[in-house]
């Protein structure tokens, strides 16, 4: 049984267009105005190269990807509070819950088998072309990890891409992450180590409405017993923390 929605108050500049409320339309139908406008979506535009601080964020192939993977707004099928994500590992999405009865969806990827995960987490970091730096199980099993034990500065070479969100549960840091990736072609699939990954222009976009304090919440795969229910609401505070080091697994 999906949670019950909870009254929030929540201002979310990427829901344009007309408003839509909750059971108006079947949950996850793609909505017309998903970026304001009527008719069809300019991919390219959305998905185009450009300058980002110091480092360029390059355009997005499209050819690589699979179009249902594609940035769109549709109707929220999480039953999670405004301004909650979402993260539902076995179709490769990650949802930000609007207001109206709404999400933004986008594709991501996740943990292959045996690196994957699920539970509630918060957002207590956010960091902009992020350091990299491996944890010392990755650094043993990887030979191109292992060159960076000492963290690889932030770039268009970083594996966590243009922008990272860090997970934490209460004080303790998950070592998970939202971030982006250097890999486009990895969206839709599992192949991290357990963070979600989420193409450059779609993690800015992501980052660039939320803040500390958001609730992270990531879904156990088909077969576990789990339901969204199990998720609960999280009692957490947003709070902020010193900078505990990059150990990050991709």
């Amino acid at each position: 049984m999906l949670l019950s929605r909870r009254t929030l108050v929540a201002t979310l500049p990427f829901l344009l267009g007309g408003c839509v409320t909750a059971g108006s339309v079947p949950p996850g139908t793609i909505l017309a105005d998903a970026f304001g406008g009527g008719g069809s979506l300019d991919y390219h535009s959305i998905y185009r190269g450009f300058q980002d601080g110091r480092f360029a964020v390059p355009a997005i192939d499209l050819s690589h990807i699979d179009p249902r993977f594609y940035r769109q707004r549709v109707a929220d099928p999480t039953g999670q509070p405004p301004g909650t994500i979402v993260v539902d590992p076995d179709n490769h999405f990650l949802y930000l819950v609007g207001h109206d009865g709404s999400a933004m969806r986008y594709g991501v990827g996740v943990g292959r088998e045996g690196f994957g995960w699920h539970g509630t987490a918060n957002i207590r970091r956010k960091a902009t072309w992020p350091t990299w730096t491996p944890p010392s199980d990755m650094v043993a099993r990887d030979e191109n990890a292992a060159k960076w034990a000492g963290g690889m500065p932030g770039g268009p070479g970083n594996p966590l891409g243009a922008r990272a969100m860090y997970l934490y549960q209460g004080d303790r840091d998950t070592l998970y992450r939202l971030h982006g990736t250097i890999e486009p072609g990895s969206i839709g699939k599992s192949m991290s180590s357990g963070c979600i990954r989420l193409l450059n222009q779609d993690i800015i976009d992501l980052y660039n409405h939320v803040g500390v304090g958001t609730r992270v919440v990531v879904l156990p795969s088909q077969g576990s017993g789990e339901t969204y229910a199990d998720a609960g609401p999280s009692t957490d505070q947003p709070v902020f923390v010193d900078d505990p080091g990059d150990r990050d697994p991709m």
